[in-house]
């Protein structure tokens, strides 16, 4: 790893027509990743993407898929199992399992497409300590909607 928050990532490409992953904009947390084939996927549908491209990893790191914010938005397009895990270990192809969400229209995907995105993280493995109860704090078990965010017991009332 070199200094100044940057870790030096091995790439194969599988593909030489398609662009290396770059990051669209200085600052920005994800790398763009390209479509390798050409896809209509219609309203409902999943595919398997390639991208033509496989990564070698430095053990303590983890490479996530996510989907691009403006594909979800213009088009309901996302990814399955978003984010996408790619281990250190893992040496093949990155493959995305790509979902057109939308009801009615289909998404077409061009080959050379900006389908997704690679974020790369630093991994902190825990140890797990099996206790008979855990410590409590002002939350405590309090799930789903328990913010107000959907639906729970800070819910504003009316319109």
């Amino acid at each position: 790893m070199s200094g100044g928050g940057r870790v030096d990532v091995l790439l194969q490409r599988i593909d030489p027509d398609l662009p290396l992953p770059t990051y669209a904009r200085p600052g920005d947390a994800g790398m763009d990743l390209y479509a390798r084939e050409n896809l209509v996927l219609g309203p409902g549908e999943r595919a398997l993407m390639p991208t033509g491209i496989a990564i070698a990893l430095p053990p303590g790191y983890v490479a996530f898929v996510h989907p691009r914010s403006g594909l979800a938005a213009r088009h309901g397009l996302t990814i399955v199992n978003a984010p996408g895990t790619i281990d250190a270990a893992y040496r093949g192809e990155i493959v995305i399992c790509l979902l057109n969400t939308d009801v009615s229209t289909a998404v077409e995907i061009h080959r050379g497409d900006r389908v997704a995105q690679l974020i790369i993280q630093a991994v902190c493995l825990a140890v797990c300590h099996e206790v008979d109860v855990l410590p409590g704090t002002h939350r405590g078990a309090d799930g789903y909607g328990s913010t107000g965010t959907v639906g729970g017991p800070h819910r504003p009332e009316g319109p």
